[in-house]
């Protein structure tokens, strides 16, 4: 059991090592990279389609990142923004790592590039444990889940330096209560900011690249308190942003 902890552990500090290299390498070609976590039907396509083509009205330079096990339907609904878009199959595997991250950047992310989000495998258990190099971790949770989702995933919405809620418009029909949702989030990451969003209606479209765009231009990122003292299952895990 130990020799199987200790190898875990050696993989995450590995995969921290080449996430740092990377918010290095796109820091200094002036890329902010956000990472997008959600569990499957979420509604963060949907919403991510609706921030891309609202960065592109605004002349933004933004392109996007999709992992799924199979099939091409996220990047064919994200391309319809009509920015830069590229689908990863991960062949199995949960989540992203730096490493797989960076080898589908190259030469492929445009020198331009202002914002790179990326849409995270479906799952909110293997990626939270896994730095891609973003300087933004944003965890996104549609009112159909529930009010407990903190609760039930304390380490994905406790590294979060952003939480967004989908699907808004549902909230009445799903009995949605909001406050004891906020309480829910606090208790694992005091601070963090919620933003509530309907990509149907347009509620808070916007507001997400917004975020992004801010801490591209120095802002400094919420610091989860889980992030500081590492009691992320026993893996450290904080994204430079929040460290400034």
């Amino acid at each position: 059991m130990c020799q199987v902890a200790d190898l875990q552990q050696a993989v995450l500090v590995k995969n921290d090592e080449r996430a740092a290299d990377l918010r290095s390498e796109l820091a200094l070609r002036g890329t902010t990279l956000i990472n997008l976590l959600s569990s499957p039907g979420s509604g963060k396509t949907a919403l991510l389609e609706a921030e891309l083509a609202h960065a592109r009205a605004e002349g933004v330079p933004v392109a996007a990142l999709t992992a799924d096990l199979a099939t091409e339907n996220d990047a064919v609904r994200l391309a319809r923004s009509g920015v830069p878009v590229k689908q990863v199959h991960t062949d199995g595997l949960c989540h992203l790592e730096a490493d797989m991250l960076r080898a589908h950047l190259d030469g492929w992310l445009p020198d331009d590039t202002r914002l790179l989000f990326v849409e995270n495998v479906g799952n909110l258990v293997c990626p939270a444990s896994y730095d891609l190099g973003e300087s933004l971790r944003v965890v996104l949770a549609s009112v159909t889940e529930g009010e407990d989702k903190p609760l039930k995933y304390p380490t994905a919405f406790g590294l979060a330096q952003l939480v967004v809620v989908t699907k808004s418009d549902l909230a009445e029909a799903a009995g949605f209560e909001e406050n004891a949702f906020l309480t829910n989030v606090q208790q694992v990451n005091p601070g963090v900011d919620v933003l509530f969003t309907s990509a149907r209606r347009g509620q808070g479209v916007g507001d997400l690249a917004g975020r992004a765009l801010a801490v591209s231009e120095g802002a400094v990122a919420h610091r989860p308190v889980m992030a500081r003292t590492g009691t992320a299952h026993g893996h450290h895990h904080a994204p430079a942003a929040a460290l400034r």
